[in-house]
């Protein structure tokens, strides 16, 4: 496949989404509909203009899919902008860790007993499909930092954290199937892998996302330098979190969230700079500034007063706050969709070179009507969620970069290949399934919680 018809497959797709993306949040189809099909008409399934093989480029996949996932997992981070010691927090993290632990459980115990697997490949398994992920689930996430409501806010801090509390997991499966050092009885997996990787990621994240965050913020208001370059600044957080951490020995992806996070906190401004940050103000001169905070997060100064505007704004003791966090979340959320965007159009194009089995029917109704909601009904018992918003964070349990992240790394990290191809089958179809039928059912069933949750009278 030439160069120029990639360039041409790629701009077409990119402009169709440009052009038509936003209409489809009024229809029950999903971007990620959208772009698996596309790499499924690209692939063998369809016009045969590329043929990669999914074990063949197993490597290549473990670095695209991590980048994808890092990607989002600062964007999730800088979308939470409720304070840490706000009871929001309670429901996402018992998604994580509660809900987490019953669906590796509950998997495992369906992998040994129903599948035949060993117990290691079993836990494997678990750790796979265990974690919801940040890349898919933008229609059900936290839309901007003024929104509160606890669905959003359970489903977008479920999946930026549980994509790196999943890990601990993945190593146990790797350390039981022989992969992995997990000492005797468990002791260094435990001290290292889980203690250790855990809180040393988080505290790695958080302190580069606040230190950083502050120090942009004093240069600007102080010397009114450090201003314009918010791409640099989100790239290179992430690249930073992440890179300390692995060498640290501690989870990157905790880190990156974390460090999101940390640096959306740095910016906790008043209500009328907040208001500017979200395009929402209502004064003309509000109106004015949010206008030139945009043009400027997409590097596209606007000419005369507005521009004058915007610098005095990334500068000013009030606002600067406003606009740094602004500005590196609209950056970052579009490296995200592009991320989406490829990493689905891949998938599309790798589907035939896996290897299907006849369980992955009955396996995947099992991963999503009966394992999701079972464990989310387990780690929000007694919780204050409404029955109603439980039962949606039951169904939206949406798998895909991020499970595809962890197959690839088991792959590369000492699979045994008489497991490969079951983990891979039912893996895929598990991720596939959800694009599908979560794409379908977002659009009406997010319509539903709004009506619902909507005052009467």
């Amino acid at each position: 496949m030439t160069l120029a018809i990639w360039f041409t497959l790629g701009g077409a797709l990119l402009v169709f989404m440009a052009l038509g993306g936003s209409m489809l949040s009024r229809v029950p189809v999903s971007t990620s509909m959208l772009y698996l099909l596309a790499g499924v008409v690209v692939g063998p399934l369809g016009l045969m203009l590329a043929t990669p093989d999914f074990f063949d480029n197993s490597r290549l996949l473990e670095h695209l899919t991590e980048v994808i996932v890092l990607l989002s997992l600062f964007t999730s981070g800088l979308k939470m902008s409720v304070g840490l010691h706000d009871k929001r927090w309670f429901p996402p993290l018992r998604l994580a860790l509660l809900s987490m632990v019953a669906t590796v459980v509950l998997v495992t115990a369906a992998g040994v007993w129903l599948l035949g697997l060993p117990l290691g490949v079993a836990v494997l398994l678990g750790g796979i499909l265990a974690p919801t992920d940040p890349v898919l689930a933008t229609d059900v996430q936290v839309d901007s930092p003024a929104d509160r409501d606890q669905l959003r806010f359970a489903l977008t801090g479920e999946g930026g954290l549980n994509d790196g509390t999943a890990f601990p997991v993945v190593m146990l499966g790797l350390g039981l199937v022989g992969a992995h050092e997990i000492g005797a009885w468990g002791w260094r997996w435990l001290a290292v892998d889980v203690l250790w990787a855990t809180a040393a990621g988080v505290a790695i994240g958080a302190a580069l996302g606040g230190l950083l965050g502050r120090l942009v913020l004093y240069l600007r208001r102080t010397h009114q330098v450090a201003v314009g370059y918010e791409n640099f600044l989100a790239l290179g957080l992430i690249g930073l979190a992440y890179g300390i951490a692995v060498l640290a020995q501690a989870y990157g992806f905790l880190a990156v969230f974390a460090a999101g996070l940390a640096l959306r906190h740095t910016a906790r401004v008043d209500t009328e700079a907040a208001a500017i940050t979200l395009g929402l103000a209502t004064t003309p001169a509000a109106k004015a500034a949010a206008v030139a905070v945009v043009a400027q997060a997409h590097d596209h100064p606007l000419p005369g007063p507005a521009a004058d505007l915007a610098v005095d704004l990334a500068v000013s003791g009030q606002h600067a706050s406003a606009w740094m966090a602004h500005a590196v979340m609209s950056f970052n959320e579009q490296l995200d969709r592009i991320g989406e965007m490829v990493g689905v159009v891949l998938l599309g194009m790798l589907l035939w070179s896996v290897p299907w089995l006849p369980a992955a029917w009955w396996f995947v109704p099992l991963m999503l009507l009966a394992v999701r909601p079972l464990s989310v009904a387990l780690g929000l018992l007694g919780s204050s969620t409404s029955p109603l918003q439980r039962r949606l964070i039951g169904w939206f349990g949406i798998r895909g970069i991020g499970s595809l992240y962890y197959l690839t790394y088991a792959l590369n990290h000492g699979l045994p290949a008489a497991h490969a191809d079951t983990l891979m089958a039912l893996t895929v179809a598990v991720v596939v399934t959800s694009i599908v039928v979560h794409g379908v059912s977002v659009t009406p069933l997010m319509a539903l919680y709004r009506r619902r949750r909507r005052p009467r009278g």
